[in-house]
């Protein structure tokens, strides 16, 4: 399996609450999804709800990661590191 020349957005199989939208987010980005779920609830909030229907249109848009898919924070120190898993 070859890696992908871009960083795909995926919803992850290991980190959700509801869907896994948001830590697919924070995992694109790079960032902590407790951040982007806290964001998330904020923005909510000051458009009255309006935004709550941006979750379930980006649970259908968002693909679900493979099965199997390493996590993207590997240890470059481990020496698997950089070969496919």
């Amino acid at each position: 399996m070859t890696d992908a020349p871009y960083r795909r957005l995926l919803r992850p199989q290991d980190d959700r609450v509801v869907a896994g939208v948001c830590s697919g987010i924070g995992r694109y980005f790079g960032v902590d999804p407790v951040l982007v779920r806290v964001a998330f609830a904020l923005f909510a909030a000051v458009t009255w709800g309006v935004a709550l229907i941006a979750y379930p249109v980006c649970w259908f848009l968002i693909p679900e990661e493979p099965a199997g898919t390493p996590p993207p924070w590997r240890d470059p120190t481990d020496p698997s590191w950089g070969r496919p898993v």
